[in-house]
């Protein structure tokens, strides 16, 4: 498991953002499927060599956010919510955007400017795909 989160003790975010962020990704890229079991609290803890309330911190949240079940005695499991991955994708891409929109404010790109150039770098990358 060690080799699958990476925890970056000089990250300025808390561990348990880590965690959640890597969960996250597994889930909306489909590593783990919906109703799939996830590494429970302990074993997670002992992996990843951090503090169990830690990553119980994480799971916590997840579950507050509707992304994981907990259910006692049966550990962890991806939330059986039909498209789950898929809004997950859809929310990740909404904050890249926002990010995106909020850089180009500071560098006095204007909104139509940086529709052109999200534009041409997507025509980049369809050029890219069809090499």
């Amino acid at each position: 498991m060690r080799g699958a989160f990476t925890i970056s003790q000089t990250d300025k975010r808390p561990i348990y953002l880590q965690i959640m962020e890597q969960i996250i990704q597994r889930i909306a890229v489909g590593d783990w499927a919906e109703g799939q079991a996830i590494p429970s609290i302990r074993q997670l803890a002992v992996d990843l060599q951090v503090s169990v309330i830690t990553v119980k911190r994480a799971y916590l949240e997840l579950e507050r956010e509707g992304i994981i079940v907990t259910q006692h005695g049966k550990g962890s499991h991806v939330a059986s919510r039909p498209g789950l991955g898929a809004r997950l994708r859809e929310q990740e891409l909404q904050q890249h955007l926002e990010q995106a929109t909020r850089i180009a404010a500071m560098l006095g790109i204007r909104p139509r400017q940086l529709e052109a150039r999200l534009r041409e770098a997507g025509d980049r990358i369809a050029e890219k795909e069809t090499i």
